[in-house]
C-alpha cells in the first residue's frame, strides 16, 4: 500500500494575491504623489526667487528665498496680513454658523415635523441644487445693492441664515431620518415642544452632520473668490483671495513668490480646520444619505 503526499493548494494561490496587493499599493501611492504634486510644488516656489518662479520647472529651488514670507506678511495696498486674515475668518465663521443654524432648522421641519406640502417643497428645494450660483448672483447683487449692503459682508453672511445651501439640508435631513422618534415622543411627554425637543434632544445627537456642514462651509466660503470679489472694493476689506489677486496686480510678475508665499498662509487655516474635525467628517458622511 502505497502513500501520495499532496502539496497544499492554498501556496501558490498565495503568490498572485500577494503580487496584486503589491500591484495595488504601488498604484495607491503613485496616485498619492500624483496629487501631493501640486502642494509640494505651491511649498517649493513660495521659497523660490523671482527669476526662478517662471524660468526654472525644477520642483526644487536653486536658493531659498525666504524674504518672499517676509514681503507676504507685510500684506498689500497698505493693508496687513493679519486684517485681511481677520476678515476671512470673519466671513467664514459667520458663513458657518448661519448654515449650520439655518440649515438644521429647515433639515428638522422636513424630516420630523408634519406639515402641507411637505414632499413637494422638499422636491423644490432639492431641485434648487441644479441652479448654478451665477444665475442668481445678478438678482441678489440688485437686492444687496437696493438695501445699502454692497461694499460690505452682509452679503457674503447674511443668505447662510436663510438655508439658501439646499445641499447641507438634504445631508441633515438625510441623517435625522436615521434617529429614533421615541426619543422626541419622550421629551413631549416631559412637556417638550418642537423647538426645545430640536435644541434638547435632536441637535446634539446630529452633530456629526453638523460638523460636516462647518467643514465643508468653511473650506468653500475661505476659497470663495468670485463671489467676494463682485462685493466688496475696498482694499481694507478685502480677504486673503481677493488679496492674492491684488498682490500680482500691484507688483506684477516680481511678485510671483510673495504671492505663493501668501497663498501658503491662507492654506494653513484650512488644513488645520480639516485636520481638526476630520473624524466627524467622515462619521457624518458614513452616517448621512451621501453614502447612498
Amino acid at each position: 500500500m502505497t502513500t501520495t503526499t499532496t502539496t497544499p493548494a492554498t501556496a501558490p494561490a498565495r503568490r498572485p494575491l500577494a503580487w496584486r496587493r503589491l500591484a495595488l499599493h504601488a498604484a495607491c501611492l503613485a496616485a498619492l504623489l500624483v496629487m501631493l504634486y501640486p502642494l509640494a510644488w505651491l511649498l517649493a516656489t513660495s521659497v523660490k526667487p523671482a527669476d526662478e518662479v517662471i524660468a526654472s520647472l525644477d520642483l526644487l529651488p536653486g536658493r531659498l528665498e525666504w524674504s518672499n514670507y517676509e514681503t507676504a506678511l507685510e500684506g498689500v495696498n497698505d493693508v496687513s496680513v493679519g486684517r485681511l486674515l481677520g476678515n476671512s475668518l470673519l466671513i467664514a465663521t459667520g458663513a458657518v454658523l448661519g448654515n449650520v443654524l439655518s440649515c438644521s432648522l429647515a433639515a428638522y421641519a422636513f424630516a420630523r415635523l408634519r406639515f402641507r406640502f411637505r414632499g413637494p417643497l422638499f422636491a423644490f428645494m432639492i431641485a434648487t441644487i441644479m441652479l448654478p450660483h451665477h444665475a442668481v448672483l445678478i438678482p441678489q447683487y440688485i437686492i444687496f445693492n437696493q438695501l445699502g449692503m454692497v461694499n460690505t459682508y452682509w452679503p457674503l453672511i447674511l443668505p447662510k441664515f436663510l438655508a439658501t445651501e439646499a445641499f447641507f439640508v438634504f445631508l441633515i435631513v438625510q441623517f435625522m431620518r436615521g434617529l429614533p422618534r421615541e426619543l422626541e415622543e419622550a421629551a413631549r411627554i416631559d412637556g417638550c415642544g418642537p423647538f426645545r425637543s430640536f435644541f434638547l434632544v435632536i441637535l446634539p445627537l446630529t452633530r456629526p452632520a453638523l460638523i460636516t456642514t462647518a467643514i465643508f462651509t468653511f473650506i468653500w466660503t475661505w476659497n470663495d473668490f468670485f463671489t467676494q470679489l463682485i462685493y466688496l472694493f475696498s482694499p481694507e476689506k478685502f480677504t486673503l483671495t481677493l488679496a492674492l489677486r491684488s498682490f500680482v496686480d500691484a507688483s506684477s510678475t516680481s511678485a510671483f513668490g510673495p504671492m505663493f508665499a501668501m497663498s501658503v498662509i491662507a492654506l494653513l487655516p484650512i488644513v488645520l480646520f480639516f485636520l481638526a474635525f476630520q473624524r466627524f467628517l467622515v462619521e457624518g458622511m458614513a452616517n448621512s444619505g451621501i453614502k447612498g
